[in-house]
């Protein structure tokens, strides 16, 4: 049986699996995303991760049936190069993602947006299956959607399903990506501990975020260190992540407004840590927003998990069979 490698790259972790043709993970890796080095820095520790789970698998990359990876950003496949990656320090310019890759790895690679490759997983094999048209969400670093109608997915020109930009306060909070107003600069975590940094360090306000944080030697607030702190009633947790469902309810709702598709799947570190009492959050503030409020859209939470990324960007070098 053939063997393939997805490549996960997202803000705060590179997650890493080889998969064979029915879709079953038979190794895998995860490993921080380095905060410098830049784009080169990044690509070594991807070329790690996927050397690490070949391993696993009892293989080697080259042996490998073609290598894909999901990233964020402007991803262009057919010129190999992934640029407008706001969530990753350092990555400035369009770098070749691509070749970097496939001259370490020594197999074939082929780039896809993260979060697109994570949703057509789940309608391959996970949540998605039993629909036709869905939107998919997923809630980390930052906030990245990907879009399939009738079966297909829609990429627009290069960049459809950044439903993490869309504008849900106008001139409001400063976002990674330079705008103001972004659904992402309220609920991505990269936003949401900036603001939490803010909120402590210049207004005072008590939080054990960090306390966690340094507590389990991170140097980020990942999404357990959040999910922590609301276990604990920790006040300042609890608002960010209020506004977040809020942000997530009215930008979902407004895509659904244009795309009347069946489902949403929640996803991403966050959605995934915070599990199902979040999803039915974020349902129930979209309804203030919806338009067709009497026959929502069914809202369901990844089936997949953490791999789901790394699983479906290695569809982009097979297609799953039947097992």
């Amino acid at each position: 049986m053939a063997l393939h490698g997805g490549i996960d790259l997202g803000g705060t972790k590179i997650q890493a699996a080889v998969v064979d043709d029915t879709g079953a993970v038979q190794g895998q890796s995860r490993r921080p995303t380095p905060t410098d080095g830049g784009p080169e820095g990044v690509a070594a520790e991807m070329v790690v991760a996927l050397d690490e789970a070949a391993k696993a698998a009892g293989t080697e990359a080259t042996a490998l049936d073609g290598v894909g990876v999901g990233s964020p950003g402007a991803v262009e496949n057919e010129l190999g190069t992934v640029s407008e990656v706001v969530n990753i320090p350092g990555w400035e310019g369009a770098f070749q993602l691509r070749d970097a890759l496939a001259d370490q790895l020594g197999t074939h690679v082929a780039l896809g947006n993260d979060v697109q490759v994570a949703t057509d997983a789940e309608v391959a094999l996970g949540a998605g299956r039993q629909f036709a048209s869905l939107l998919g969400v997923f809630w980390g670093t930052g906030v990245g959607g990907g879009v399939v109608l009738d079966g297909r997915a829609w990429l627009g020109r290069s960049s459809a399903g950044e439903v993490g930009h869309m504008v849900v306060k106008q001139g409001g909070r400063r976002c990674g990506c330079g705008r103001k107003g972004c659904m992402e600069a309220y609920a991505g975590r990269g936003s949401m501990e900036r603001e939490a940094r803010r909120r402590h360090h210049e207004e005072g306000e008590h939080t054990e975020l960090f306390k966690i944080m340094e507590k389990r030697g991170r140097e980020r607030l990942s999404s357990g260190i959040w999910s922590r702190a609301v276990d604990q009633g920790d006040a300042l947790a609890e608002s960010l992540l209020a506004e977040a469902v809020a942000a997530l309810g009215a930008g979902i709702a407004s895509a659904i407004n244009l795309l009347d598709v069946e489902a949403v799947v929640i996803g991403g570190g966050m959605g995934l840590r915070l599990g199902d009492p979040y999803v039915r959050r974020i349902r129930g503030a979209m309804m203030p927003h919806l338009f067709k409020d009497s026959d929502p859209p069914a809202v369901v939470l990844a089936e997949l998990g953490d791999l789901g990324g790394a699983i479906g960007a290695s569809l982009l070098v097979s297609a799953p069979q039947p097992a």
